[in-house]
């Protein structure tokens, strides 16, 4: 974990642990902000694979993305890095602690100052309709209280091509991740997902621990990517 990272964390914790407290009496699932350290492991680039994640998205130069239940913005710093000065990049979080180590990392670590911050809703992200190219859910999914109402809501910020990639962590074993009775099987996602109006276009093979699904709208074109090997 990097010095920057830790410095933050301290001031979070200075700041929020009264209300991340009380938060977590009324959200049992959701993680907490004192243990952000956790997601800042070292070998955390080995076994996520953030740029193969993004290339199943289509992500590129330019795109308009979303980071849902961003947390401590790991995935978001990666995503900003790749959409590059002409891209955009949501972050959005439900809890005020995350919001806020987010906005104390941007001017650290986010020299193109193209990271919009959002504080959402159980049900709604809060994004704008119809205008990003990707939306992505790492590892987030399982502490959604109303998952179908933010998929949908997800959906209706997708331009007509655009997809959502939902990461979680298998119940296989090994490496790192939430507690086994806590993760959800990825037919419940593609079930739920089917549920929200989203179609299963791509389930890329590429992460040791986790498995990804990517949905788009029913009417959205044909996937025609070539499904990336497990390295």
């Amino acid at each position: 974990m990097s010095h920057i990272f830790r410095t933050l964390l301290a001031l979070l914790m200075l700041a929020g642990a009264t209300v991340a407290g009380q938060q977590r009496q009324q959200h049992g699932k959701l993680f907490p902000p004192e243990n952000l350290g956790q997601l800042e492991g070292p070998d955390r680039d080995v076994w996520q694979r953030p740029e193969q994640v993004m290339d199943a998205l289509n992500i590129a130069e330019g795109s308009v993305v979303a980071d849902l239940g961003a947390a401590s913005g790991w995935f978001t710093i990666r995503l900003a890095r790749r959409v590059g000065p002409n891209g955009r990049v949501y972050a959005e979080d439900i809890q005020p602690q995350m919001i806020e180590v987010i906005k104390r990392r941007l001017p650290l670590e986010n020299p193109n100052n193209n990271v919009v911050v959002r504080l959402g809703t159980a049900a709604d992200p809060g994004l704008p309709v119809g205008t990003l190219d990707a939306v992505l859910i790492s590892d987030a999914y399982h502490e959604m209280e109303q998952p179908l109402a933010m998929l949908r809501n997800a959906a209706r910020a997708l331009k007509p091509d655009g997809r959502i990639g939902i990461v979680e962590f298998s119940k296989a074993g090994g490496g790192p991740g939430p507690p086994m009775d806590e993760r959800v099987d990825p037919e419940r996602v593609i079930r739920e997902a089917g549920e929200a109006g989203l179609r299963l276009i791509a389930q890329p093979d590429i992460l040791r621990y986790q498995y990804m699904l990517v949905f788009a709208k029913p009417d959205a074109p044909a996937d025609r990517s070539r499904k990336p090997s497990k390295r």
